[in-house]
C-alpha cells in the first residue's frame, strides 16, 4: 500500500474503475489493526488501486470528505465515492465491500 496524496487519491478516481484510500492516524489503536488488515487485501487484490495517509496531514479532505473518525476507508467506483467504511470488523466484510 503506497502513500498517496489527494492529489494522487483524485487521478485514481479518474483512472480508475475501483479505488480505495485508507485514512489513518498513527497514534491510534485501532488504526493499527486495521492496517494490518489493509496490507492483507493489497495483498489479494493487487489489480485495484490501494492507497494510504495519514489524515492529520489532510485536513482538507477531512473537512471535504466529512471524515467522522479514523480508521476510514474510501471506496470509490467509477470515480464516484460510494462508501466510507469506519468499522473494519474482518477482511472477508472489507473485500466484500471492495469487490
Amino acid at each position: 500500500m503506497d502513500n498517496w496524496t489527494r492529489e494522487e487519491w483524485e487521478r485514481q478516481l479518474e483512472e480508475s474503475d475501483v479505488a480505495v484510500f485508507y485514512l489513518y492516524t498513527p497514534l491510534c489503536g485501532t488504526c493499527a489493526v486495521a492496517s494490518k488488515m489493509m496490507n492483507v487485501i493489497t495483498v489479494m487484490k493487487p489489480e485495484i488501486p490501494i492507497g494510504k495517509a495519514d489524515l492529520n496531514y489532510l485536513e482538507d479532505l477531512a473537512i471535504d470528505y466529512k471524515i467522522e473518525s479514523v480508521p476510514c476507508l474510501l471506496i470509490a467506483k467509477e470515480g464516484v465515492l460510494q462508501e466510507k467504511v469506519y468499522a473494519f470488523h474482518s477482511v472477508p466484510d472489507l473485500l466484500m465491500k471492495i469487490s
